[in-house]
């Protein structure tokens, strides 16, 4: 269950970036800024809390 969780996790990830890659691009934003900074840190949590549910705890 736990892989489960951690895979979703890095797949919302995958998709939050590309929806802000792809934004940046073809959307008329004034605050670029906060949108780089909302995304960095929404992908970086998701990626980090993915793998750690990834992680094997056996292999410890």
């Amino acid at each position: 269950m736990r892989k489960e969780i951690g895979k979703w996790m890095l797949d919302v990830a995958k998709y939050v970036a590309t929806a802000f890659l792809i934004s940046s691009f073809f959307g008329d934003i004034t605050k670029k800024w906060a949108m780089y900074a909302v995304g960095s840190t929404t992908v970086i949590v998701l990626i980090i809390f993915g793998l750690w549910f990834i992680k094997d705890k056996k292999e410890v």
